[in-house]
Parts: C-alpha cells; sequence; structure tokens
C-alpha cells in the first residue's frame, strides 16, 4: 500500500464503513461531534503511510469543547492539558530528564512519525465513548493490520486493556510492542510511571537505523 489515501478509499466502499457514514450523516444533524469534520482523519495527514515509525493507539477522542483534535492524546495550543497528558509529560519527564512545558499540541510528535491513532475517532459532545461500536474500530483495526503486515520494525505503544487487545494481533518478531497501564490517573500508578517507553522506543529505532523521536 502506497498512501493512507488509498487504504481510506477501500474501506468506504464496505458496507461497514457506509453505515458508519450514514450514522455520523444523522449524529451531525442532531449533535456537536467533535473534532470537527475536517480533523477526522489529522492523524493520516500529518504522518503519511511511509513515514510511521511509532503507533500510539488511544480510545476516543476527548469530549469537551476545544479538546479533540484528531491525534491521540493532543490538544491544541492553549487548552489546558487533560489529566492522561500531564501524566505522559511527568513520565518524559523522568524517563528522559526533558521538562515538558504546558503547551498539549503533539503535531510535532506526528510530524516525526508517530502515528496518534484513536480506535474511534469521533465523539459527541460530553459523552464519552458515545460513538463507539459503530464502525471507527473495525477501520482502526485495519489500520492496524496493514502496518503490522506492510512494514517492519514498528514500535507500538499500547497503554491500558483497550489499546492491549487491538495490538494481540501484531507480530512481536517483526516490531517492539509496549505495553503499560493507561495514563489516566485511575490507572498511572499501577505501572505506567517508570514505564520507561519513550527511552525504550527511541532505543529501538537507533538500533534499526531510524531516526530517535524528540519527545
Amino acid at each position: 500500500m502506497n498512501s493512507w489515501q488509498e487504504l481510506i478509499k477501500e474501506e468506504k466502499k464496505k458496507e461497514y464503513f457506509k453505515n458508519l457514514n450514514s450514522f455520523l450523516e444523522s449524529e451531525t444533524k442532531v449533535n456537536t461531534i467533535y473534532p470537527e469534520k475536517k480533523n477526522w482523519f489529522k492523524a493520516f495527514d500529518i504522518t503519511p503511510f511511509d513515514q510511521v515509525k511509532v503507533v500510539i493507539i488511544g480510545q476516543d477522542p476527548y469530549h469537551g469543547e476545544g479538546q479533540a483534535q484528531g491525534l491521540s492524546f493532543s490538544v491544541p495550543k492553549g487548552i489546558k492539558l487533560p489529566p492522561s497528558l500531564r501524566n505522559i509529560y511527568k513520565e518524559i519527564e523522568s524517563d528522559l530528564n526533558i521538562k515538558k512545558d504546558l503547551d498539549g499540541d503533539l503535531t510535532n510528535w506526528a510530524e516525526q512519525g508517530v502515528l496518534l491513532l484513536n480506535s474511534v475517532l469521533t465523539v459527541r459532545a460530553k459523552s464519552a465513548g458515545s460513538h463507539q461500536k459503530k464502525g471507527w474500530e473495525q477501520f482502526t483495526d485495519r489500520v492496524v493490520e496493514v502496518l503490522n503486515e506492510e512494514k517492519e520494525n514498528l514500535v507500538f505503544i499500547l497503554w491500558g486493556s483497550p489499546a492491549q487487545k487491538k495490538g494481540k494481533a501484531i507480530d512481536r518478531k517483526k516490531h517492539l510492542v509496549l505495553e503499560a497501564p493507561h495514563p489516566s490517573p485511575l490507572s498511572s500508578y499501577r505501572g505506567f510511571f517508570g514505564c520507561q517507553h519513550f527511552s525504550k522506543t527511541n532505543k529501538y529505532l537507533k538500533e534499526n537505523a531510524k531516526k530517535s523521536i524528540v519527545w
């Protein structure tokens, strides 16, 4: 496969995607949906298929106003850091001794080859999980499947059991799979803090002659 556009075009022809589309069309008529429609596929726009080195799998987008921007865990500049992202920054600080500022926009990661992929790409305002089981999971499963099959020496970062389930079929002989509890305040102290996923990722990339990520 040469590009995400090719994959998206293929998937859009399938029955499940047509049903998803109908659901989203009716939903946008009566509810506010996050992120904005132009950002639904933003992760794929910023991180082209041939440049993917790392995949971080999130769940569904933030459901508060102004937060979701189409990249997992990321919020636009000027938006208060969500608790999970605050904990991610704490772990980067302890792992790499890099002091993170309060800017939660992770576009810079995406531009370096980190695919910030949510399992579900849309959500109804103020209603977490409201677009689960509508078809997005099938689409993002396909994304993971294609990356697993067609690329080598990727790093898959799976935080929390939903992401870990999604990554079950990844070939661990071909790729590095890093797993830890989710960085949310509910679970971060069960092993997310101290996981050192950021330094482990860069070590693996260097060992495979790839440029490390500036976290």
